[in-house]
C-alpha cells in the first residue's frame, strides 16, 4: 500500500473504531467471547469511504486514460442518483487536484448542497463533505485574491508605463519647442542680417549715382 492510501485508510479505520465505540457505549456491552458484528450502518459507511478511497486513488495516481475513466465513472454516478454518497464522491472528485477535469467551483456547490440536506449522507460522509467543503473554500479564497493581485500588479504596471511615456513625451515636446525657438531666433537674425546688407547696398548705390563724372582726357 503506497504511503497516502495508507495514512487515508487509517485515518478512515480510526474514525470508523470512534464511531464504533461511541455506538457501544450507548448499550450494555455484550458478553466477553461472544462475537458482535458492527451495524449495517456501520458497514454501509465502511464501504462508501472505501469506495470514495479508491476513486481518489485513482485520480491521484492514475494515468491520463485512469484518470478520464474515473472521472467518467463518478459522474455516470451521480447523474443516475444525484445526491448522497454518489454526489459526495463526485465533489471529492472535482476538489482532486492533478487531473485535468478538476473544477473545484463545482465542487464547491455540490457539497454545499449537500451539507443543507445532511440527512442524504452517512455520518461519516457528513464530517467528510463538512472537512472538503472548508478545504475548497480556502483554494477558492485564495485563488481569487491570488487574481486580484495579480490584476492589480497589471494596472501598475500600465500606470508606471504611461506615465513614463507621458513624461517621455513632455521632454520630447520641450526639446521640439526650443528647437523651434532657437530656428525663430536664426531666421530673425538672418532677416536683420539681409536687412542690414540691403540698407548698405543702397547706400553704396546713391553714393555711386551722385559722384561727378571724370573730365575726359584728365586722369585723377
Amino acid at each position: 500500500m503506497r504511503p497516502d492510501r495508507a495514512a487515508m485508510t487509517t485515518g478512515l479505520a480510526l474514525a470508523l473504531a470512534l464511531v464504533a465505540g461511541c455506538a457501544s457505549l450507548q448499550g450494555t456491552p455484550p458478553p466477553r467471547g461472544n462475537a458482535v458484528l458492527p451495524p449495517a450502518s456501520e458497514l454501509q459507511a465502511a464501504s462508501a469511504i472505501t469506495a470514495t478511497l479508491d476513486l481518489l486513488q485513482r485520480l491521484l495516481q492514475g494515468g491520463p486514460a485512469e484518470q478520464a475513466e474515473a472521472m467518467a465513472g463518478a459522474r455516470a454516478a451521480y447523474e443516475e442518483n444525484p445526491r448522497g454518497g454518489a454526489q459526495l464522491r463526485y465533489a471529492l472528485a472535482l476538489a482532486a487536484p492533478r487531473h485535468p477535469a478538476r473544477d473545484p467551483a463545482l465542487s464547491q456547490k455540490l457539497l454545499r448542497e449537500l451539507l443543507a440536506a445532511p440527512e442524504t449522507l452517512l455520518p461519516l460522509e457528513r464530517s467528510l463533505a463538512l472537512i472538503e467543503l472548508q478545504r475548497v473554500d480556502t483554494e477558492l479564497r485564495l485563488t481569487a485574491e491570488n487574481h486580484r493581485l495579480v490584476a492589480e500588479a497589471a494596472r501598475e504596471r500600465n500606470r508606471d508605463r504611461g506615465s513614463a511615456g507621458a513624461a517621455t513625451s513632455a521632454a520630447l515636446n520641450r526639446r521640439l519647442q526650443a528647437e523651434l525657438d532657437e530656428n525663430a531666433r536664426l531666421r530673425k537674425e538672418l532677416d536683420e542680417a539681409r536687412a542690414k546688407l540691403d540698407a548698405v547696398a543702397t547706400i553704396e548705390q546713391n553714393i555711386t549715382e551722385r559722384k561727378p563724372p571724370t573730365p575726359e582726357g584728365r586722369r585723377p
